[in-house]
């Protein structure tokens, strides 16, 4: 399922954020990127929009981002595909992986936006490839 918030903020400047649109475009057939977000979020609809404007200005594939819809039950409990197995409690919740290993993880209560904690995560990684 997709999930509207990750439609690409029409106004995100790339020149602001160059060093991090090419880490993110080394990487681009490297990683997979594991959203997971609901549109009924403040966090992801203030966050998601600005982290799909960044992977497109990288270059990165749809099929390397993959995008998982969660609901809040009553009791604040986040539900949705793969939640459990992802250790998912807040959203907006990123988990970047190279075959199939965990090698950043970006959780809402980061004090900067998505693509910036991801590619300071992953600059090494970028450098290695």
């Amino acid at each position: 399922m997709s999930l509207e918030t990750m439609e690409p903020n029409p106004v995100w400047t790339e020149e602001a954020y160059a060093e991090t649109v090419d880490v993110l475009a080394a990487l681009r057939n490297e990683v997979t990127y594991k959203v997971w977000g609901g549109d009924w979020c403040i966090d992801c609809r203030s966050q998601l929009p600005d982290f799909g404007a960044a992977l497109h200005a990288a270059g990165v594939p749809a099929d390397r981002i993959d995008e998982y819809a969660v609901e809040k039950e009553d009791d604040g409990t986040k539900v949705g595909p793969m939640v459990e197995e992802y250790d998912v409690d807040l959203i907006p919740t990123v988990v970047v992986e190279r075959d199939g290993e965990e090698v950043a993880r970006f959780v809402e209560e980061e004090p900067v936006p998505i693509a910036v904690y991801l590619g300071r995560e992953l600059e090494e990684l970028a450098a290695s490839v």
